[in-house]
């Protein structure tokens, strides 16, 4: 048991000597066995495991009480400016789920339930949709040039620090005319320290490049957690600019996701419950999302596989100067089809139309 008083992995699986333990002591404690089949499955599993053995109490408490809340993201936005709802296109079990998140170099420290100093190194729209096979990724350029409420043309990244995740919706859902219904902060940091925990994780690169002390040489690369760091964060000398920086970001996310669910990553409970702990102490979100919903949430996606999820650019036209400010121009007409798919849920379906903004297989 945990000072918490909440018990603890071992508790819950078996501690390591059960696997080796007596045919006596097996039959008292049951639990050895099922460690070592919940080790070789992926970590989803292990969250329906953990759910149908306590009751979901475990979750709640241990991971989705880790995640701190941002209050009143949606107080300040008038119901009647906002998007409707998703139309899906096809018959569908649930609703798609729209989250809105913004990526930062830096945890998102919550005081009073607020983002002090907030800024966003990379705003993505995620779609879950309504099967729960699939999830879209759109990123959003951090300099591109829109429309905030109430400001004028600026670059979309200062909606953010003018009026926090509240105007940061607002100038989305106007750019895009899709609804937002959940915002989640996640600290990039807090994600990379947790690839030492897995192993490290392994990406594909086009052409060899130099950041910092790394070099990241033309095709596999395996990257432990300060390699991941640079990776990301890399900008300069790549053609593309923030553009590339943008497709490492989602190579990167890819590839953690696929090691999340490739058999043999984890070897014990412990190592479980410390990679669902990192990633749940890496992440803020809205409070109309609570606890319950969370797991719900979870449970409902189960069957989510790596190869389910599509990442995608924001269309965009070119770049050039406002002021003294550079700035991305975003190509409106196909901007607009590229979200009326996303508003429907059919945009995996016609992933083939964005193949400029699609993720490639081997970023630069």
């Amino acid at each position: 048991m945990s000072r918490s008083g909440e018990p603890d992995a071992d508790e819950l699986f078996g501690d390591e000597d059960d696997v080796a333990a007596a045919p006596e002591r097996r039959r008292r404690r049951r639990r050895g066995p099922l460690k070592r089949l919940l080790v070789g499955l992926g970590v989803l599993t292990v969250v329906l495991a953990l759910a149908v053995a306590t009751g979901g109490w475990f979750l709640t408490n241990r991971y989705a009480g880790n995640i701190d809340r941002v209050e009143n993201v949606f107080a300040g936005i008038d119901p009647q400016q906002r998007p409707a709802p998703s139309t899906p296109t096809t018959q569908t079990t649930a609703d798609p789920v729209t989250f809105l998140l913004v990526g930062s170099d830096t945890r998102a420290e919550i005081v009073d339930g607020e983002i002090p100093d907030a800024r966003s190194d990379a705003i993505m729209i995620a779609r879950l949709s309504g099967d729960r096979q699939h999830v879209q990724v759109v990123s959003i350029p951090r300099d591109s040039w829109v429309d905030i409420p109430g400001y004028g043309m600026n670059k979309i990244n200062a909606s953010y620090a003018f009026g926090g995740p509240s105007l940061l919706i607002q100038t989305v859902e106007n750019l895009t005319g899709v609804r937002i219904d959940h915002f989640a902060a996640i600290s990039f940091n807090g994600l990379i320290s947790m690839t030492d925990q897995l192993g490290g994780v392994d990406v594909q690169v086009a052409e060899t490049t130099q950041n910092g002390p790394y070099t990241f040489t033309a095709g596999l690369n395996h990257l432990d957690g300060d390699m991941a760091r640079w990776y990301v964060g890399q900008r300069y000398d790549l053609p593309g600019g923030d553009f590339d920086r943008v497709k490492r970001q989602q190579n990167y996310l890819r590839a953690m996701f696929g090691k999340l669910f490739a058999a043999g990553t984890f070897n014990s409970p412990g190592q479980i419950d410390s990679v669902l702990r990192a990633v749940t102490s890496s992440i803020a979100v809205d409070d109309s999302l609570s606890n319950g919903g969370l797991l719900e949430l979870a449970l409902s996606a189960r069957s989510l596989t790596p190869g389910g999820m599509d990442f995608f650019t924001a269309p965009v036209l070119g770049t050039g100067m406002e002021g003294a400010a550079s700035v991305v121009y975003l190509d409106q007409t196909t901007g607009d089809r590229m979200w009326g798919y996303l508003q429907t849920d059919s945009l995996g379906q016609n992933a083939a139309e964005f193949a400029d903004e699609s993720l490639p297989a081997t970023p630069r």
